[in-house]
C-alpha cells in the first residue's frame, strides 16, 4: 500500500496497533512531504526497526513522468503513468503573482461534456488519494528552492465529486500542517454541478468551489452537459444559492464561450437574470479547440459583450486568459495523450446522445 494513501490520524492508528508511539506518524509524514524522502531508509531519526516494519507494510509510490510538454507562456504540460499503465496529466501554469497546478481526480471522465477533450478518453476509472497527492510532490520537486506551487485548481483530467472520498482525503493531506501544507484558501475544486457532493465538500473543508455552467437554458445544457438532466439549472442555482458559503467566499461560475452555441445577446440577458440573488463571480472561458472537437471559441468581442453585459447588472465577471493551447495544456484539452481515436471517441458520443 502506498503511504500517501494515509492521513495523520490513520498512521497514528497504524502506529498504535503495533505498540509504537503516535509521535513517530508526524515524523514519516515530515519526512514525505517536508523532506522529499523516497525511501524508508531514509528516516534517519527513526529507528531501525520502525523502518524496517513500514518497508515491510508500505511503499512511497512516484508517478511515472513520461513527458512534460511546455508552451511558449510557460506553462508546462506533465504527461504521468500510473501503476496500471493508464495515464494522467497535470499542468502548471506559472502567473506574476502566483504558481498554480491544475490537478487530475480521475483517468478520464463519465460526465460527457462535449467541449472537453477528457471526455474522449477510455476506461475511466477513480484516481486514489495518494494519486491526487503524489500529482502536488512530483510537480513540488522539478522546481528549484525557495520556488513552490502556490495554488491548486482541480480542473483537469475528471470529475472531482465524482471520486468524492478520495478527492476530500487528499485535500486533507494537502492542506495539512503535516501534510503539503497548501492553505485551503488556495485550494479550488471545480465540478459540472453535482449538487449533493457540492453541499458536503463546503460543509467537510475550507476550498473554493467552480460550478460549471455554460447554458442558460435546459435544453443546450441537457446538449453540452448531460449531468444537467440529473440537475437541471434551476435546481443548480437554487443548491447555489443555499449552499454554506463563508462570509468573505464566492460561489464562482465558469462560462466556456462557444461560437454560435452559447454566445448570443438573447444567451447574455438570459445568464444575467439567471445569476440575480447571491454571491458570486463568473469567469467567461473561451473554448479551446483539441483534435475532433465541433467547436470553436467566441470571437474575442462577442466574450467582452458578455463580460459587460453581467458587469453592468453589477455581477463580478472576469475573462479568464488561456494559458497553454500550444501544449494542449489549457482548459478542456487534457486527453493524456493517450492511443485512442478522438475522431471514433467522438462519434459514439454522438451516438449515446442520439439514443439518450
Amino acid at each position: 500500500m502506498d503511504i500517501k494513501e494515509l492521513t495523520k490520524a490513520d498512521l497514528e492508528a497504524w502506529m498504535l496497533e503495533r505498540g509504537e508511539k503516535p509521535f513517530h506518524a508526524r515524523q514519516v509524514l515530515k519526512w514525505l512531504y517536508q523532506r522529499g524522502a523516497t525511501s524508508f531508509a531514509a528516516m534517519t531519526d527513526i529507528s531501525a526497526v520502525l523502518r524496517a516494519r513500514l518497508a515491510q507494510e508500505f511503499v512511497i509510490r512516484n508517478l511515472e513522468c513520461v513527458r512534460t510538454t511546455s508552451a511558449a507562456d510557460g506553462t508546462r504540460k506533465f504527461l504521468f503513468a500510473l501503476e496500471d499503465g493508464r495515464r494522467i496529466e497535470s499542468v502548471r501554469i506559472p502567473m506574476e503573482d502566483r504558481l498554480t497546478l491544475c490537478v487530475s481526480s480521475q483517468v478520464g471522465c463519465a460526465m460527457g461534456c462535449r467541449f472537453c477533450a477528457t471526455a474522449t478518453v477510455r476506461p475511466i476509472r477513480d484516481l486514489t488519494a495518494g494519486e491526487i497527492v503524489s500529482q502536488v510532490w512530483e510537480v513540488q520537486q522539478t522546481l528549484p528552492p525557495p520556488q513552490r506551487l502556490t495554488n491548486l485548481v482541480f480542473m483537469g483530467m475528471g470529475e472531482p465529486l465524482a471520486n468524492y472520498e478520495q478527492l476530500v482525503k487528499a485535500i486533507t493531506i494537502i492542506t495539512a500542517e503535516w501534510g503539503c501544507n497548501f492553505s485551503p484558501r488556495r485550494v479550488t475544486v471545480s465540478t459540472v454541478g453535482l449538487i449533493p457532493q457540492m453541499k458536503r465538500l463546503l460543509e467537510e473543508t475550507s476550498v473554493n468551489l467552480t460550478v460549471s455552467l455554460t447554458a442558460t437554458t435546459n435544453a443546450l445544457r441537457d446538449d453540452l452537459m448531460p449531468v444537467n438532466r440529473r440537475f437541471p439549472l434551476e435546481q443548480l442555482l437554487e443548491a447555489c444559492r443555499t449552499l454554506p458559503i463563508a462570509p468573505r467566499k464566492r460561489v464562482t461560475f465558469a462560462y466556456t464561450m462557444l461560437k454560435d452555441v452559447n454566445d448570443s445577446e438573447a444567451d447574455a440577458k438570459r445568464l444575467t437574470k439567471l445569476l440575480q440573488g447571491f454571491r458570486l463571480k463568473v469567469n467567461l472561458i473561451p473554448f479551446n479547440s483539441f483534435p475532433g472537437s465541433e467547436f470553436e471559441a467566441s470571437p474575442r468581442s462577442r466574450i467582452e459583450y458578455f463580460r459587460q453585459a453581467l458587469l453592468d447588472k453589477g455581477i463580478m465577471a472576469t475573462i479568464r486568459e488561456s494559458r497553454g493551447q500550444d501544449a494542449q495544456a489549457a482548459c478542456g484539452q487534457l486527453a493524456a495523450a493517450f492511443p485512442v481515436d478522438v475522431q471514433a471517441n467522438q462519434s459514439e458520443r454522438r451516438e449515446e446522445r442520439t439514443t439518450a
